[in-house]
């Protein structure tokens, strides 16, 4: 709901002065045009025209114009009332390997790009829920914290690349950061989807000591190995140019089903787009629990409608005094 405040309330006191110009005019009106007296009215017929009933008009649009002015003076803003609601939703954490191995071009552009596009439409679909995204490679950090703003996690989620961060598989470092951006959370379930590629190779945090803080705090990990069986085309920087070689797929399958397991959540092995995207689908099946979220909206200027009729009075009462009633006393 939209209301209409002033930030300069004490600007009203001006009215005082402009009441005060009114009570002048009037008075001031009555002196110089005094009664006649007369001992009968019989036989004079008063004569006013139109003229004569519009002498007080540009006085009256001064005057509007002024307390308009006086309304500018006060800062006129909208704005919007906090408005709550309870609604079903999970809060999930997107943790999403970074590394340069999600170049791998066995999914289509690459393995990155795939993931990035089936999250979006995971995004997309979860309209109540509150959701984040942590990066990693060599280390993590978190790329969007908790949030329901929907299109803001998405940009920033089409914004990660391979390359921001030093190379390399740091799964308990990712786990870490999601765990921690999340534990907070006072919704009833909370989830963290890990998707990697790759072995844990580097970080300060042990994958499965990740796994234990995690299940400390009640959050359910579900674990997404990325990568067709065998081999997969990779695009490589030779001095000849950037060429294509085919590289061994290396998942630590167990590590992730370990840690699923210890969280109470599932491992899924992703070999293709639509492998990918059924997994996502599954996960879109988890049992909802109710949280509590609140909205407010920016005041907003509201002077420009004041300022644009005290310039139309202001220009009517311009015409009507140099024209139509240029001639009245």
């Amino acid at each position: 709901m939209r209301d209409l405040t002033f930030a300069y309330p004490l600007f009203f006191y001006l009215f005082l002065l402009w009441a005060a110009v009114i009570a002048w005019y009037i008075r001031h009106h009555r002196r110089q045009y005094t009664a006649i007296q007369m001992s009968s009215l019989k036989g004079v017929e008063p004569v006013r025209t139109l003229r004569e009933r519009l002498r007080h008009l540009p006085f009256a649009l001064r005057m509007l114009t002024l307390a308009l002015i006086i309304c500018i003076l006060a800062r006129p803003q909208s704005s919007n009332n906090w408005t709550s609601e309870t609604t079903e939703g999970i809060d999930i954490m997107l943790a999403v390997d970074i590394s340069s191995s999600m170049l791998a071009q066995d999914f289509k552009p690459d393995r990155l790009e795939a993931a990035k596009e089936v999250a979006v439409s995971f995004i997309s679909g979860r309209e109540t829920d509150r959701m984040g995204l942590v990066v990693f490679s060599g280390e993590s950090f978190t790329q969007c914290p908790l949030t329901t703003d929907r299109t803001v996690l998405i940009n920033l989620l089409r914004d990660i690349h391979s390359g921001m961060i030093e190379d390399g598989t740091a799964v308990g470092s990712g786990l870490a950061t999601a765990v921690n951006r999340i534990k907070d959370s006072d919704a009833k379930s909370k989830v963290i989807i890990l998707l990697t590629d790759g072995v844990n190779n580097r970080g300060s945090v042990a994958p499965m000591t990740a796994a234990e803080i995690t299940r400390t705090f009640g959050i359910r990990v579900y674990t997404i190995g990325v990568g067709s069986e065998g081999m997969a085309p990779y695009p490589v920087q030779t001095p000849y140019g950037v060429q294509m070689q085919r590289l061994k797929t290396e998942i630590d399958e167990q590590l992730l089903t370990d840690i699923a397991a210890q969280t109470g959540g599932k491992y899924f092995r992703a070999t293709d787009n639509e492998k990918l995207r059924a997994i996502y689908e599954e996960i879109d099946q988890m049992e909802r629990s109710v949280i509590h979220t609140e909205e407010h909206h920016k005041k907003q200027e509201e002077f420009f409608r004041f300022a644009l009729l005290a310039c139309c009075c202001l220009i009517l009462e311009i015409l009507l005094r140099y024209t139509f009633l240029k001639t009245l006393p």
